[in-house]
């Protein structure tokens, strides 16, 4: 057995092929290692716990599920920012099957505050993104946002159904788009 792993994230690569192939439960400390290949003492150089390997796995999960698009016109315009948001939930419930519904239920809990931090923090990434696409695109008109009725206030609307979406595993966006034109457009 290899006693040596080359980075945190073949780590992390291990952890999400297990939640891949056989759910969250099959994530521990001697699972990652055996399926990376090591000693479980490997693991602890890099996670000082299961909990904290688990609140990394949770980051590495959100990472790959929302990572940036090479196209970066998604982010220039609304619709299309909107359409890639719900592209992306369907995807990571495929790839991550129970991953969005476990996770926003199972690390809510303050012994899981690694996990809900992240999860938190992926969230305000995704909001302020919206946030910012809304207040640069050009279809979105002059007089849509004023002080009562804010651009920020509407991203949180926004954002509210796609979570809403995620729970229920709906990831058709036509209803959210829309809105967006009815609403701002």
């Amino acid at each position: 057995m290899n006693t040596v792993v080359t980075s945190k994230e073949e780590i992390l690569a291990a952890s999400r092929e297990l939640i891949r192939s056989r759910g969250w439960s099959a994530v521990s400390i001697r699972s990652v290692a055996g399926a990376c290949g090591v000693s479980v003492g490997s693991i602890y150089n890099y996670f000082a716990s299961k909990a904290d390997l688990v609140s990394a796995t949770v980051e590495s999960v959100w990472c790959d599920i929302f990572h940036l698009p090479e196209q970066e016109e998604v982010f220039r315009d609304t619709l299309a920012c909107v359409s890639w948001i719900y592209g992306r939930m369907e995807y990571g419930c495929r790839a991550y099957p129970g991953f969005f519904t476990l996770h926003s239920m199972g690390f809510l809990g303050m012994e899981k505050a690694g996990g809900r931090q992240r999860m938190e923090q992926t969230w305000q990434h995704i909001l302020g993104g919206l946030c910012a696409v809304l207040k640069r695109d050009p279809k979105v008109r002059t007089c849509a946002f004023d002080g009562e009725f804010t651009a920020e206030k509407f991203a949180d609307i926004l954002f509210s159904l796609f979570l809403s979406a995620l729970l229920r595993e709906d990831y058709d966006p036509s209803p959210v788009l829309e809105l967006i034109r009815r609403t701002v457009y």
